[in-house]
């Protein structure tokens, strides 16, 4: 996470001023109860901006102790940092919970994506998890878009946000610099 978050720093002085960096929380990391005080920490040594943190929870996580996912968040959120449940659509967690848990973007997972031309139910959810995020006045990201096609069924349907190879595999800190200079948007 500090290595994110200087990298992010490092972004911002070179030009990319609103440039948000995900990182992803394992179990073991939410579970923690000091979790909010290291990202406080980590946010204080880096000088990063928390509204700058995007924190990525996958929804099964979130759903093993309720009260404890619930108070976690909300430190995280207090502190200004944005939650992301992660590959949305593959965990065991009832929408009911969705209403409680103070998240700001829903990913929907890949294997919703993968087969968006060859599976009308995978096409149906992708459109169900856009609209139930819009809704609820949550940001959507669609996560593994390989295709031109894939992205321009996100675009079509109002995705707010598309992350894969079809538009960069993952690189290097200076890969990524030389792709943001030239980046075409979504």
């Amino acid at each position: 996470m500090e290595q994110a978050c200087s990298q992010a720093i490092c972004w911002h002085k070179e030009g990319f001023k609103d440039l948000r960096i995900a990182v992803n929380i394992s179990g073991r990391q939410f579970r923690q109860s000091r979790l909010p005080e290291i990202v406080a920490d980590v946010l204080a040594k880096t000088g990063l901006a928390a509204k700058f943190l995007e924190l990525e929870l996958t929804e099964s996580l979130l759903v093993d102790d309720i009260e404890h996912a619930v108070e976690t968040m909300y430190q995280l959120k207090d502190m200004g940092t944005s939650l992301v449940i992660d590959d949305f659509g593959t965990g065991y967690s009832s929408l009911s919970y969705l209403k409680q848990f103070p998240v700001n973007k829903l990913k929907i997972d890949r294997s919703f994506i993968s087969e968006l031309s060859n599976k009308e139910n995978d096409a149906a959810i992708a459109r169900a998890i856009i609209n139930l995020g819009h809704s609820l006045n949550l940001e959507v990201l669609a996560e593994g878009v390989e295709t031109e096609l894939q992205k321009d069924f996100m675009v079509a349907h109002g995705c707010d946000y598309a992350q894969g190879y079809y538009f960069k595999p993952p690189n290097t800190a200076a890969a990524l610099k030389d792709y943001l200079e030239n980046f075409p948007g979504f």
